[in-house]
């Protein structure tokens, strides 16, 4: 998983298929005590990879699952962790496999179909058949639980490694998107990381990357396989007098992030301005001594920020948007390129809902020439309008 030399004497590039092993420099706490969230700045040390990044890309991570849960699994079942087990045409241990090459915190519809054929209790067996049948009940059976839950309500269940193997999802990576400027950070990739955490049955509970990302991988240790992916339509304009403005939300600051020391380090003559929105001011203000500089030292030009629960309403930065909606309609007027970083199912939804109000109601459009123009000038046409989603 490292760059290796091929017997032509050529480097292999770096990819998904061929990951480099990199280690975490540094791992912060951002959020601030009180916070209902736990959001970190991990650096990642890319340093003598070969890897190069662009403002707007992502890193691929492929994470591995909790040590404690494979060791346990091992122990439940009387497994061999040194048995050989083959994987891509290679040889490596039972361990190794059920650490990196599967996913141990989502179980699989094929391991549960496997799992009720061997319950020894007809009465269990029944209840998990039926629950099978219905992919809602299924849905909401299996939320939060991982395959140590399973193997703990049924010790007397017995499986092979290959049946394990075979009835395992495989692991596939996480994509991050990039909060540093290679200008800046030649040798790390930073990263703005949300970490899912919940207790369930007595057991704390993460997600599988940003569990291992803040928890389980050890800092210098170089156990990570990494990559870049290339951001299709998420850079920065060609023309550095260009001005810009950035709605992101939560960890949705972090291409921005990157933007704002790209900018600054290349002199780009263009205006910015950040929308940013959160919780609470006091405790999940991310970056937030960074930006306050950017924006007294000129970097930033103008930073709005909407904290949902610091009011009896809820202000979130769609409604920033609309309460400047004049300037923001002037800003795109001359040329400005809009940049939404962020949750897709939700904010970014609002935020292009209200790049259309405020077309119709400051640019004096009618509701069909705004959807168009917000829809297709300014996304498709001008190409002004860009979004990292997800």
């Amino acid at each position: 998983m490292t760059d290796t030399k091929t017997e032509q004497g050529k480097s292999n590039i770096i990819s998904r298929n061929n990951p480099y092993l990199a280690s975490i420099r540094e791992n912060i706490l951002l959020t601030k005590e009180g916070s209902e969230k736990e959001t970190r700045h991990i650096v990642i040390d890319i340093k003598g990879s070969g890897i190069t990044y662009q403002v707007g890309d992502s890193l691929g991570i492929f994470p591995s699952n909790p040590p404690y849960i494979v060791e346990k699994i091992l122990q439940l079942q009387s497994l061999d962790p040194e048995e050989p087990v083959n994987y891509q045409n290679t040889k490596i241990t039972l361990r190794e496999f059920l650490s990196k090459q599967v996913v141990l915190t989502r179980v699989t519809k094929k391991f549960l179909q496997l799992l009720s054929q061997k319950i020894s209790s007809a009465s269990q067996r029944k209840r998990l058949e039926e629950i099978l049948e219905q992919e809602k009940e299924l849905e909401a059976y299996l939320w939060g639980k991982d395959y140590l839950d399973f193997f703990e309500e049924y010790p007397e269940v017995s499986f092979s490694s290959n049946e394990l193997v075979a009835s395992l999802g495989r692991m596939v990576p996480r994509l991050y998107s990039i909060a540093s400027s290679p200008l800046m950070f030649p040798d790390e990739v930073h990263l703005t990381v949300a970490v899912i955490r919940f207790k369930l049955a007595g057991r704390m509970r993460y997600g599988n990357a940003t569990g291992f990302l803040s928890r389980f991988a050890k800092i210098g240790i170089k156990e990570i396989p990494v990559y870049n992916q290339p951001a299709k339509h998420f850079h920065l304009p060609e023309d550095p007098s260009a001005d810009i403005i950035m709605i992101g939300p939560g960890t949705g600051i972090a291409p921005f992030r990157a933007f704002l020391q790209h900018r600054m380090m290349a002199g780009h003559r263009g205006k910015n301005w950040l929308f940013f929105g959160e919780q609470h001011q006091s405790t999940d203000f991310l970056y937030k001594e960074e930006l306050l500089d950017w924006l007294k030292k000129g970097v930033l030009t103008k930073l709005d920020t909407a904290f949902s629960r610091d009011q009896s309403y809820k202000i979130y930065v769609q409604h920033r948007m609309k309460e400047s909606a004049a300037e923001l309609w002037n800003w795109i007027q001359n040329g400005a390129y809009l940049y939404v970083c962020g949750d897709a199912k939700h904010m970014a939804k609002d935020v292009h809902q209200s790049l259309i109000d405020i077309a119709r109601d400051t640019g004096g459009m009618s509701q069909e020439a705004a959807q168009h123009y917000v829809n297709v000038v300014l996304s498709k046409e001008q190409k002004r309008y860009r979004k990292d989603v997800y």
